[in-house]
């Protein structure tokens, strides 16, 4: 169980939780870790067991009381957290940031399978994600074609994306104080004051970084086709950025301030704030895809 990526990311989401809380008291029940871990009560006691053994926690007539505050080291580290799922659609994503990615180019599931140490069947699985969005077209041979983003497809998924994240962000408002979003949300403000203060050295540690933050806000819906949406498109949001990198920082650092709008508002569970923040941050990310779409067809026929 503890080589288990299943159990480490719970492991990590219990000791996000267990942060919020003040040594003596008492934890949720079994069933309650269950349901906001989203794992099962076998794991949730696997978890337990584990923490239970490293000091964090005992258990008294069958209450479950915190000992001391988790420490960053009682942690596993995020790349053991990863399904291999997660773990492609990662290193897939940070390759397409990487490489020349352009419509037109042809992909093999084969190559793409050496390529990052796994399955065919696991890398047609991701690459179905695209498929579904008229993105990519599947050819012969294990091929897939890549067919290129338009404006108008830009326009369709900033409709969709918005709604479903103003959705999100209500319901990540809507949360307890203490529901260990905030404390990621804290986290994650924290990363940002850090990377803005050292943009122009660090320009291509954002697209990560904004992954974070709006893959948060979309798992705080609960709902699986928001989630879906977005598992299935968020490398769109960042790849085309890639085919100029001449103003690279000073976009960042737009994006960087507007993210810190919208997190001190989801912070302050200040509803219309975060809606504002939110839509005029999208608004902004739309015209740069867009641009960079106008860009990246003008480089491809130059």
């Amino acid at each position: 169980m503890k080589g288990n990526a299943v159990f480490k990311g719970a492991h990590n989401r219990c000791l996000a939780l267990l942060a919020a809380l003040e040594p003596g008291e008492r934890l949720p029940s079994r069933t309650e870790l269950s349901a906001r871990l989203g794992v099962s009560r076998t794991t949730v006691r696997a978890v337990l067991a584990a923490l239970g053994a490293a000091g964090i926690l005992t258990e008294d007539g069958g209450a479950l009381l915190l000992l001391r505050r988790p420490r960053a080291e009682d942690g596993f580290p995020e790349t053991q957290t990863l399904t291999v799922a997660q773990s492609v659609e990662r290193r897939f994503t940070e390759w397409l940031l990487q490489g020349d990615f352009r419509a037109g180019q042809t992909l093999n599931s084969a190559e793409l399978a050496r390529r990052f140490g796994t399955s065919t069947t696991t890398i047609r699985e991701y690459l179905a994600h695209f498929q579904r969005f008229g993105l990519i077209e599947r050819r012969p041979n294990s091929a897939w074609m890549f067919l290129g983003v338009t404006p108008g497809f830009a326009d369709d998924l900033y409709e969709v994306r918005e709604m479903f994240e103003l959705r999100a962000a209500a319901q990540l408002i809507a949360r307890p104080a203490r529901d260990p979003a905030f404390a990621a949300l804290a986290a994650l403000e924290a990363e940002h004051r850090d990377l803005l203060s050292r943009v122009e050295a660090r320009a291509r540690a954002f697209p990560a970084l904004d992954e974070r933050l709006h893959r948060l806000v979309h798992e705080a819906s609960g709902n699986r086709y928001m989630i879906e949406f977005y598992n299935g498109v968020s490398a769109l949001f960042h790849y085309t950025y890639a085919w100029n990198r001449g103003d690279e920082a000073e976009r960042n650092r737009l994006a960087l301030g507007e993210h810190l709008h919208y997190i001190a508002a989801l912070r302050a569970r200040d509803l219309g704030e975060a809606q504002a923040a939110l839509k005029a941050h999208l608004a902004t990310a739309r015209a740069k895809l867009k641009r960079s779409i106008g860009d990246g067809a003008s480089g491809a026929t130059g």
